[in-house]
């Protein structure tokens, strides 16, 4: 079927490159992310797995699978920016699944990445994977590991009343036009925070419009959904304070992608007013349900999503290899 690039020490099993594969090859494989996905997350991946189909039919998408006994077992695949590396996705199919396997393809993913000498940095966070601060990972010597929450809230459920805000401000839906503005929000305050170790695009404005740009144009996080997303401004100045972006990642469920203030209204209340206008309009639209993502070591945030009515439903790691 393919070029053995890294024999695995047990099965008949190899580790392929993902671009001699067909797209029929990884299909069963897809269709179980999928459903894994939807069972386990609340989320619709069929839009990433077409991408993924179109990609690999195309001989397109640089990664890996593993193969065992002349079935697909599990896949990855990588993109390159600029000098960086992203593992975009890794899932091994649940009967085959262990830690040893997947390991199998993040090694690969870092040989594979580690040999472009333009990049300093690789990157990953993978919800498929469970979180086990005791778990060996691959090249460990250039590694730093973070545990990520992903949290859920019922919506037909919660009790989003309206909090105390203790700064003059007023909320518009979100436009484009704020994107510049934005991005400096976001580099301001994530600085020095631990999520600009997890992920380098908050650590400058280029960084953080390329993020924002990513998160309307693409169905990574879900469907870039206006309504529910929102900027908020100080009363006096006018000046962006704070946003909350949203997305659908089913037609029921809605998904927080972003949500930060700046560093000079914290603790105002800003931040809850915006999370609870971004929940209350997803569960107008008929959403049921909604979700997102925090590192599990920032506490004050993990306190304000569980005062509002969310619940830690699944650990999974976020790693970032520097120094190799």
């Amino acid at each position: 079927m393919a070029a053995r690039l890294h024999p695995a020490p047990e099965r008949h099993c190899e580790i392929v490159d993902l671009r001699r594969l067909s797209a029929r090859d990884l299909e069963s494989l897809l269709v179980e992310e999928c459903h894994a996905w939807r069972t386990e997350l609340e989320w619709d991946f069929e839009k990433s797995a077409d991408l993924v189909r179109r990609f690999v039919g195309m001989s397109a998408l640089s990664g890996s699978a593993l193969v065992e006994d002349g079935q697909v077992a599990g896949y990855m695949y990588f993109v390159l920016e600029e000098d960086k590396g992203l593992i975009g996705d890794l899932y091994v199919c649940q009967k085959l699944r262990t830690v040893e396997r997947e390991n199998l393809l993040i090694a690969a993913a870092l040989e594979a990445v580690m040999d472009y000498p333009a990049v300093t940095r690789i990157e990953s966070q993978l919800m498929m994977l469970r979180y086990n601060a005791a778990r060996p990972v691959p090249r460990a010597d250039c590694l730093s590991g973070f545990e990520r929450n992903f949290m859920r809230i019922d919506l037909k459920r919660a009790v989003l009343g309206k909090g105390n805000v203790r700064r003059p401000m007023y909320v518009e839906k979100w436009s484009d036009h704020y994107t510049d503005a934005a991005a400096q929000l976001i580099a301001a305050a994530y600085a020095g925070h631990i999520d600009s170790r997890i992920n380098d695009q908050y650590r400058s404005p280029a960084g953080a419009r390329r993020f924002l740009y990513n998160i309307v144009q693409y169905p990574g996080c879900g469907a870039f959904y206006r309504p529910a997303s929102l900027a908020a401004f100080e009363g006096v100045s006018g000046k962006l304070c704070g946003i909350s972006l949203a997305s659908l990642v089913t037609p029921e469920t809605g998904h927080v992608t972003q949500i930060c203030v700046s560093p000079s209204v914290r603790g105002t209340g800003i931040g809850h007013e915006l999370l609870r206008q971004s929940l209350t309009t997803l569960r107008e639209m008929g959403c049921t349900s909604a979700s997102l993502t925090v590192t599990a070591a920032n506490e004050d945030a993990v306190a304000l999503y569980e005062r509002v009515g969310f619940e830690t439903v699944r650990r999974f790691p976020a790693f970032a290899w520097e120094g190799f």
